[in-house]
């Protein structure tokens, strides 16, 4: 029996596991992070490398060392009811809510709307999004022929220009990190850290390691290893190289993006970021080879999505709509979200995230450590259940201050301001998630 991948299928599931993982928040939210940091840059990227980097590793390694096939089994081992909740929402979150038309706004901001012009910008992003998904729902029809051409041609293409831009801002840098103040909220070292921290939530990618983790198993069976703890193994480097090699990238966008803060700070998101770099070093030819390759890689990254999300859909509700109707669904919805252009996507998406990740989190972490205490479900629920309860103060948080005025909302921010420790810094899920371990492990012992 094979016990392990070869070294060319270990690169190939590698990059395959890449090409999923990144798409539009890969692009943007580094760009915007080293803008913002200046001289604490490195402090930020600590905070934005556990997040973005660390935790999406241990996703899929944990999918793996749990022998679970997929989050849904994961998930279950809180409860049923639980998993079709929990399952629901990461799906729509990573899919026709958030991920999937951040991919056509990026696109539009970073590249085409840089080759268009002034004025119009609601229109052309009608026209432009209406173009992008239509293309997107072809081809989630029937993608298996140009995501391999994708995966082949195109991830190459990008990652090579994307060496260009960052060679010739590494060589010719606008400023010294030494030289830029940075923004308010990374004032100093601790509170860079901890917004990178957060910051790396946006990424999305601990909840797609999570939805993806189960393609890599798939892969690594049909490769023949059979045997699940060698399943296990071969699952958890392919995640390991992949996420690695995806904090390399962060740490080239980031950097170079902190060392050209003198024209980006009328920048508004990541994209324009990109944007305004690329047009500075390479003028009108910048501009288009960035608008083709980002169009192109999140038109594939929006595809493998569709795909995704609409086998899971499929999976959870089988009594429900066939996959087409679902790919045409979230096509649909994705297009009319689009429009409402990036920075309200990554508004309005930070409080579903602030929700979500806790849970996401503490599951890998579970998973990862469930061997020491026997999966036991009193573990899972409790440490679950008081993870949820504290997770929906985080998101309130959020939309207090996106919503101001109202009393209700002040109301429980400023009581979870005064009881959940670490609140403030929006991790006021960590406290209230250890007890309800400590808990879950006691009754545990008690039922042995």
């Amino acid at each position: 029996m094979k016990r392990n991948l070869t070294a060319k299928e270990t690169i190939t599931i590698t990059s395959m596991l890449f090409g999923m993982f990144f798409g539009a928040g890969n692009l943007i939210f580094p760009a915007m992070l080293g803008v913002q940091a200046g001289s604490n840059f490195w402090s930020a990227f600590a905070g934005v490398f556990i997040t973005a980097v660390g935790i999406p590793m241990l996703a899929v390694v944990a999918l793996g060392i749990s022998r679970s096939e997929g989050v849904v089994e994961l998930a279950g081992k809180v409860s049923r009811k639980y998993s079709v909740f929990f399952c629901t929402l990461l799906y729509l979150t990573i899919g026709p809510l958030f991920a999937i038309p951040r991919c056509a706004s990026t696109s539009f901001t970073v590249g085409a709307v840089n080759l268009l012009p002034e004025g119009s910008e609601t229109l052309y992003l009608a026209i432009f999004s209406a173009i992008f998904f239509a293309i997107v729902l072809l081809f989630s029809l029937k993608p298996s022929g140009i995501m391999t051409w994708i995966g082949k041609f195109l991830n190459p293409v990008f990652l090579v220009f994307l060496a260009i831009l960052v060679i010739a801002a590494l060589v010719k840098p606008l400023a010294s990190l030494g030289e830029i103040t940075p923004a308010e909220s990374y004032a100093d070292s601790g509170t860079a850290f901890f917004k990178g921290f957060l910051e790396g939530y946006n990424t999305l990618d601990a909840l797609a390691g999570l939805a993806f983790g189960i393609v890599v198993i798939d892969v690594v069976r049909s490769h023949g290893v059979k045997e699940p703890g060698r399943i296990a193994a071969n699952t958890a480097k392919a995640g390991i190289f992949s996420c690695l090699f995806m904090g390399l990238i962060y740490l080239f966008i980031t950097l170079v993006s902190a060392q050209s803060a003198p024209i980006c700070g009328s920048c508004s998101n990541g994209g324009q970021v990109l944007g305004v770099i690329a047009n500075h070093y390479f003028h009108a030819f910048g501009a288009i080879l960035t608008a083709s390759i980002v169009t192109f890689a999140c038109l594939k990254t929006a595809i493998g999505l569709v795909t995704s999300c609409s086998k899971a859909f499929v999976d959870m509700f089988p009594k429900g709509p066939g996959y087409t109707t679902w790919a045409i669904l979230f096509s649909a919805a994705s297009f009319c979200i689009a429009n409402f252009g990036l920075n309200s996507i990554v508004a309005w998406c930070i409080p579903v995230l602030m929700f979500l990740y806790p849970l996401a989190i503490t599951l890998i972490l579970l998973a990862l450590f469930g061997k020491f205490f026997g999966h036991s479900r009193s573990v899972y629920v409790w440490t679950t259940g008081f993870t949820l309860i504290a997770a929906i103060f985080d998101m309130i948080g959020v939309i207090s201050g996106m919503v101001p005025g109202s009393a209700v909302l002040a109301a429980l921010t400023g009581f979870a301001l005064r009881f959940i420790p670490f609140f403030s810094l929006g991790l006021g899920w960590l406290c209230p998630a250890a007890i309800g371990f400590v808990i879950g492990m006691l009754l545990r012992k008690k039922e042995q």
